[in-house]
């Protein structure tokens, strides 16, 4: 592996900048939610009852979202799918606050809402960056969009802590609406006219097809994509599940607990930092070998070690996470034809995020069924062994055809 000079920073682009602002503003409002939800339930607000309910809607909104957006931001200006879904999610947020204590019926509708506006602009996020950024910066771009949102996941909940002190949850959803309401003006323009100039000739269904069909003409793109959806299915769940159990029953504190949550983000800030510059020859390899490394967290959920070998786990696991996901988003918008792109990156964002309640719905059952070692095992082999099949694929080396 071999590492090479790196571009001017991004950040000089001022359509970048303004994209990063969009993308980090929508992060942070969509991180909050959950917390400012959470405060709610203490104010007895909301029950927690009422709390599961929203959020499960909020999801199947989201997923519901995501590859019509998909179709959409290739159908017309990335824009203009960013405004008008950041729009959604900030008028309709704060009809979550008036259905707070009058109708559970109110607010999951509301936040089903949001959690669609939320979904509809991931793709166009997505294709912004290839439009705004030339290809020699597309891998310091994606990084940076990942530490905003590695940033935003340690910043949400305590700024929500912090305001909670002079306002209650009804205004924090106000404020949170305002947030997204930043992310549906200040992202910039792109090209500013529809990407397929025919697409209006086809209904949707055949769009969505299409895209399929794009991705399908990618083997390294199928390989990687299946690879993530069961290391997240799979790992994810196990470590959700688990490390709070593990934390209680194996450490005796709940300080294990938070101390790996916080190590795994810290661990995705210093690999986003990382490959912002490092350029490995191999990048698909490289980026599957950090993939590869979420096969920790199950393997040390099992073995007795010392609590810092845990937390070390994790934050080698947050490495490896933002080693992978940067040049596999570089790699996606260098090679998916650009009026699919959107289309493509729908299918990342609906199996990779799709699934993964998937398997937290299985987790318990199987323990159940099979016994806490069973499960971890056969997770960390599949966190291992699924990343190391993706790599067999010719073309998975570079992420390129042309590998």
């Amino acid at each position: 592996m071999t590492e090479k000079a790196a571009p001017p920073s991004v950040f000089r682009n001022t359509a970048f900048l303004r994209l990063w602002t969009g993308t980090t503003a929508s992060g942070l409002a969509m991180w909050a939610l959950p917390f400012v939800l959470g405060l709610a339930v203490l104010e007895r607000s909301i029950t927690a009852v009422e709390l599961g309910v929203v959020l499960a809607t909020r999801t199947a909104g989201f997923l519901a979202a995501v590859p019509v957006a998909g179709v959409l931001a290739d159908r017309y200006a990335r824009r203009v799918v960013v405004f008008w879904s950041c729009l959604t999610a900030a008028v309709v947020t704060p009809v979550i606050a008036l259905g707070m204590g009058r109708s559970l019926l109110l607010m999951a509708v509301a936040a089903t809402i949001v959690g669609a506006g939320q979904g509809a602009c991931r793709p166009a996020f997505q294709a912004l960056v290839a439009e705004v950024v030339p290809e020699s910066g597309r891998q310091q771009a994606n990084a940076a969009m990942t530490l905003a949102v590695r940033v935003t996941t340690l910043v949400a909940p305590s700024l929500t802590a912090l305001a909670s002190l002079l306002v209650d949850a009804r205004a924090l959803l106000a404020v949170t609406a305002a947030v997204w309401l930043l992310a549906a003006l200040v992202p910039p323009g792109g090209n500013g006219r529809p990407v397929q100039a025919d697409a209006t000739r086809a209904g949707f269904v055949a769009d969505f097809v299409e895209g399929v069909r794009e991705a399908r003409r990618h083997p390294w793109f199928l390989a990687g994509l299946s690879a993530l959806t069961v290391v997240i299915a799979t790992g994810y769940s196990a470590s959700a599940v688990l490390l709070p159990v593990v934390s209680r029953d194996r450490y005796d504190t709940e300080a294990v607990l938070a101390a790996a949550t916080t190590a795994y983000t810290v661990g995705a800030l210093l690999g986003a930092v990382l490959i912002a510059r490092w350029r490995p020859r191999a990048a698909g390899w490289a980026a599957l070998a950090g993939l590869g490394c979420y096969g920790l967290i199950p393997l040390f959920l099992l073995l007795p070690v010392h609590p810092f070998v845990l937390i070390a786990a994790y934050a080698v696991t947050g490495i490896g996470i933002e080693l992978f996901n940067v040049p596999w988003f570089t790699a996606t918008q260098r090679e998916v034809e650009p009026g699919k792109l959107a289309r493509v990156s729908s299918l990342d964002f609906l199996l990779s995020y799709g699934l993964a309640p998937v398997g937290l719905a299985f987790i318990a059952p199987a323990i159940d069924q099979f016994g806490t070692s069973a499960v971890l095992i056969a997770c960390a082999v599949i966190c291992f062994a699924a990343p190391a099949a993706a790599a067999l694929v010719p073309s998975s080396r570079g992420f390129s055809a042309r590998s």
